[in-house]
């Protein structure tokens, strides 16, 4: 998955979607260009909460035991249940309707829109902890999980999220590690629509 994405779909269409609950849960306006370091909608555990997009790296290390510096917002899926950075991690899905990519130079970026063709929304694989910050707050925080990229996304990335279909919930969530690695592959060819994002300023 890129570094922004699009949820404009309403709380009862997404709980729908997801088999979950929104108890207690405020809705979100429509959002059309989510960035890293915001809440965003993530359910796991039978229901959707409000997570922090981004893993903040405090005590993980690298596979040569160095201190992680940089915020995680994507996860490979090669590494992800191996690397020590994700060490006690759990899986959960991040709802979305659309996701962008930039292709180009810088001020001469090509912004393009990936949405499904039949319009059914997406469930990206993803993976939580909570973050104890100084002062004792619990930070719930998110990094959704990449893979190599089908057909319609090759020409203008080289990786793409990991996309659930709606009967592979429950393995990602509960299943067994073997069982969930399985499903880190790309989505099938032919089924996203991929077109020049021209309609509002991203940046």
């Amino acid at each position: 998955m890129p570094g922004r994405f699009y949820l404009t779909s309403d709380l009862a269409r997404i709980t729908q979607f997801l088999g979950v609950s929104a108890e207690g849960l405020v809705a979100d306006p429509p959002r059309h260009n989510v960035a890293p370091g915001e809440q965003i909608l993530v359910a796991h555990d039978g229901y959707l909460q409000h997570m922090r997009w981004g893993l903040i790296p405090v005590g993980r290390v690298n596979a040569r035991g160095r201190p992680v510096m940089e915020t995680i917002i994507n996860a490979r899926s090669e590494t992800v249940f191996d690397k020590s950075a994700f060490e006690g991690v759990q899986r959960c899905i991040v709802p979305a309707d659309g996701w962008y990519e930039w292709t180009g130079q810088t001020r001469h970026k090509t912004v393009w829109r990936i949405y499904r063709k039949d319009y059914t929304m997406l469930a990206f694989a993803a993976i939580f902890d909570v973050w104890t910050a100084p002062g004792g707050a619990q930070i719930a925080q998110v990094a959704t999980v990449t893979c190599e990229p089908s057909a319609d996304v090759r020409d203008i990335h080289h990786r793409m999220g990991v996309i659930l279909q709606p009967d592979q919930f429950g393995t990602w969530l509960g299943g067994t590690t073997k069982a969930a690695a399985d499903l880190m592959r790309p989505f099938p060819d032919g089924m996203l629509t991929v077109e020049k994002a021209t309609d509002f300023d991203l940046s």
